[in-house]
């Protein structure tokens, strides 16, 4: 039997790693699907990761591929692609998710993956190969997730308030606890339907620029869907509590009507982003229906200066992950 390539053993090696970028993605993100059902008391830790993690799984089945080729084909031109483009790309979002998630910051890995692709290919043939619509939908997204989260998480809450004026306390808690079951659901399809695809369109993107597929494909192969589906599940059972404890008491006290109001605008957010085949960042928008929740109750209620410290996180995430990612391009072509 004849030896495989050494490309191909460059490929099998990229792929594991952006499996491995997939699975700390949802590790880094299981805070955003878990965290308001933990913090309001309505499921235990294990049981909410496990709960996040197949609702995560089962959005294989309800959403098209849409985002998964904006990655793969709508970002960069796929021609320039290689495997030191990926390698930098993948290595700069994994490093700046173990920044964030050390330090408890609720970061984006889509963006931190975005502009990891951007870097690198920067770093290799300058901003020409950069294809400007996806790029400008994207980061227009990075303020529009946010915005609608809030927005729609605070027209939840009034709307909420109006319906159940007349019910008593006791009777609204109860009541929810049930109901954001229904809501986590809902936000962890959203959750694994958008961030899961980011991954296949990259390992999609990797394959055509390889040769292993070709870029008039269709769709990616069978297994890199189900592979990063899996991973994506795998790494929200494993669960980031660093994050859920900002995410879930640190933003704002959460009851379990805000929590279901938080997570009902965020799903409807990543359902209309990911039927749009736009790449957003799932913390971005849990965080602004978070802040919109607690602003309905109490401007005061939330807690702004660390709001002020989230943004800033926002806003670096790009050019931070673009530069590692632009030294790593430079080092893996002495490696491969």
């Amino acid at each position: 039997m004849d030896a495989l390539p050494v490309g191909f053993w460059v490929v099998a090696m990229l792929v594991a790693l952006a499996l491995l970028f997939d699975f700390m993605n949802g590790f880094h993100d299981a805070a955003n699907s878990i965290a308001t059902v933990v913090s309001t008391g309505v499921l235990k830790p294990q049981h909410a990761v496990a709960f996040a993690a197949f609702f995560n799984v089962l959005a294989i089945g309800i959403f098209q591929l849409k985002v998964a080729a904006t990655i793969g084909k709508g970002i960069v031109e796929p021609g320039i692609v290689d495997q030191h483009v990926v390698f930098g790309a993948l290595i700069g979002a994994i490093a700046w998710n173990v920044i964030t998630w050390w330090y408890g910051i609720p970061s984006s890995s889509s963006h931190a993956l975005i502009g990891g692709i951007v870097g690198a290919t920067i770093a290799k043939a300058g901003s020409g190969p950069l294809v400007a619509s996806g790029l400008v939908k994207t980061v227009a997204f990075i303020f529009v997730s946010p915005l609608m989260g809030y927005l729609l998480g605070s027209l939840m809450m009034v709307a909420v308030a109006w319906v159940f004026k007349r019910a008593s306390p006791l009777r609204v808690d109860n009541l929810f606890r049930r109901a954001q079951l229904v809501s986590a659901g809902l936000y962890s399809l959203g959750h694994g339907g958008n961030d899961a695809q980011k991954t296949i369109g990259i390992i999609w993107l990797l394959l055509i620029s390889s040769g292993y597929a070709a870029a008039s494909d269709k769709m990616p192969p069978v297994w890199v869907i189900w592979s990063c589906y899996l991973a994506i599940g795998l790494g929200t059972l494993f669960g980031g509590w660093r994050i859920v404890k900002t995410m879930g008491q640190r933003i704002t006290k959460l009851k379990p009507v805000g929590g279901f109001c938080a997570e009902t605008g965020g799903a409807a957010t990543l359902f209309i982003a990911t039927g749009l085949g736009i790449p957003v960042s799932t913390t971005h928008t849990i965080t602004g229906a978070i802040f919109g929740v607690g602003s309905v109750r109490n401007a005061s209620a939330v807690r702004w200066g660390l709001a002020g410290n989230i943004v800033l996180a926002w806003i670096f995430t790009i050019p931070a992950t673009a530069f590692i990612a632009a030294v790593f391009y430079g080092i893996s072509t002495f490696i491969f």
